[in-house]
């Protein structure tokens, strides 16, 4: 199904083309914006991922995830709804709780083995 465009949105000047959108970008304010002024919000944007040099590569380290075993589990139905609610990747949370216990379990020297 298509998606809809709110009429605000919507430009029917040219019948027949597809609609125009008009965006909130103020483009005056991007050119008027120096390098110097750019290189300073980046540094104060707390989002802003570090710089990738010749030493990270180096470092790096390629983590491949462990393939998962499928299982068959009861849990209880307020547990399921409950986890389900949260969407896509819900067997991925349950998998996150759970190693989140085993590690504190491991921590108190009371599970062992991965």
């Amino acid at each position: 199904m298509p998606k809809r465009i709110p009429a605000a949105k919507r430009s029917s000047r040219h019948k027949g083309r597809p609609p125009r959108l008009t965006g909130q970008t103020d483009w005056e304010r991007v050119r008027k914006t120096s390098d110097r002024e750019i290189d300073r919000q980046i540094r104060e944007d707390p989002d802003t991922a570090p710089e990738i040099d010749e030493s990270w590569i180096r470092e790096a380290e390629l983590v491949v995830p462990s393939p998962k075993d499928p299982v068959s589990i009861r849990l209880d139905r307020d547990i399921l709804v409950f986890f389900r609610r949260a969407g896509r990747g819900y067997q991925t949370k349950i998998n996150a709780v759970l190693r989140a216990f085993v590690e504190a379990q491991r921590g108190k020297g009371k599970a062992s083995g991965r």
